[in-house]
């Protein structure tokens, strides 16, 4: 029965959002909802308002946990570039070092077969040590012959020696290399080492932040929960003292639809209190919506000026001539005083039991139209 009257400034996001709390709960001054000689001394209100404050710190340290988890994650990304970063010249570096082994073996076997050869020679030359000169200067065919022979004994041995001596110091210079190299592949492992350890480190960091925002979100819909409990709770407990209000005892009211009664869509499929009408009531209201039945079959309906709370509607239209009282008359305007903002409904017809059928929206505070029976008693009646 959720009623609202146009006075406070407020803005149509906040009335969007906040319907079932501050607009829609039928408070009384001491914090309590009175509907006639029912107390009902649970204070809602001041429970919903607190478990909203609870949530909303929630949903602000889940926020905040949200920007921190991001600016980590951002530094894990970077991290993770420059450990791809560092891999590749580990790669490259690696790639030098088999490339220098791989040269250094080779380079090995060439020693080892021009060590090979000159073994060979000097095996010769001890051999022929072993023949005296003239031995060899008759085994010659000349005198010409034996020098070449000399000579170019020589000459192959010295040219092994300068050859094993070339490949020893290539031999030397890749050692060197192969050695430079492996002190820059060690130092780039550290530094993979070192950034793994960091981004595992920050990972872990992340996924912890990450957790506690999850947590702290889930405790705020956790709270949002109870604040949906709360609202559940207060709407019976309303609905049950407002039917005791009225004097009809029981009132079977059916589930509400969407955009009933004829209602105009542009209001009735708005969020609820989206709108002012020309009446200066919020739309989806139960005022609006009887403010416009009464427009829409040809009477004069007042611009309710900040004063259109449904128990505000006897006063307001006795200001216009308009009257009323407690006998019920089809088209009139059936008002429940009860409540810090009551509840207003469009008498359809006056049944002859002592009830009267009515159409209606929000009763249930969800913005909805509704056409039920109900009893006739209890209710003051205002005649547009």
């Amino acid at each position: 029965m959720k009623q609202r009257s146009t006075t406070p400034p407020v803005s149509r996001k906040f009335l969007a959002q906040s319907t079932l709390v501050a607009m829609s709960i039928l408070v009384a001054s001491a914090g309590v909802i009175q509907l006639g000689s029912n107390v009902l001394a649970r204070d809602y209100n001041a429970e919903i308002q607190a478990k909203q404050q609870e949530a909303g710190k929630l949903d602000a340290e889940s926020e905040r946990l949200r920007g921190v988890a991001a600016t980590l994650a951002e530094a894990v990304s970077r991290l993770q570039n420059q450990i791809n970063e560092i891999q590749g010249h580990i790669d490259e570096s690696q790639k030098k070092h088999d490339d220098l082994v791989a040269e250094i073996a080779q380079n090995e076997i060439l020693i080892q077969k021009n060590r090979n050869a000159l073994g060979d020679i000097l095996s010769e030359m001890y051999v022929d040590d072993q023949i005296s000169p003239l031995e060899m200067l008759a085994s010659s065919k000349s005198i010409g012959d034996f020098i070449d022979k000399q000579e170019q004994r020589s000459s192959l041995k010295s040219s092994l020696n300068d050859k094993i001596k070339e490949i020893k110091q290539l031999q030397k210079q890749l050692d060197a290399n192969k050695k430079d190299v492996e002190n820059v592949l060690r130092d780039q492992q550290a530094q993979r080492e070192q950034l793994d350890g960091t981004r595992a480190e920050q990972q872990k960091l992340l996924s912890d932040t990450q957790n506690d925002e999850s947590n702290y979100q889930r405790l705020a819909d956790q709270k949002r929960a109870e604040i949906e409990q709360i609202r559940a709770d207060q709407v019976e407990a309303i609905r049950k003292a407002t039917e005791s209000a009225g004097g009809g005892g029981s009132v079977n009211v059916p589930q509400g639809i969407a955009g009933g009664g004829g209602y105009p869509g542009q209001w009735a499929y708005a969020p609820i209190n989206a709108y002012v009408d020309p009446w200066g009531l919020y739309s989806r209201q139960c005022v609006s919506y009887v403010a416009w039945k009464l427009w829409s079959t040809g009477r004069y309906v007042p611009h309710f000026a900040g004063a259109g709370n449904a128990n505000q509607w006897p006063s307001t239209a006795a200001r216009y001539g308009i009257s009323s009282g407690s006998t019920p008359v089809v088209g009139s305007a059936a008002v429940i005083m009860a409540g810090y903002y009551g509840h207003v409904m469009y008498v359809e017809s006056v049944n002859g039991d002592g009830t009267i059928t009515v159409s209606d929206y929000n009763y249930a505070w969800d913005g909805l139209y509704r056409k039920y029976t109900r009893s006739a008693s209890g209710l003051i009646y205002v005649y547009f």
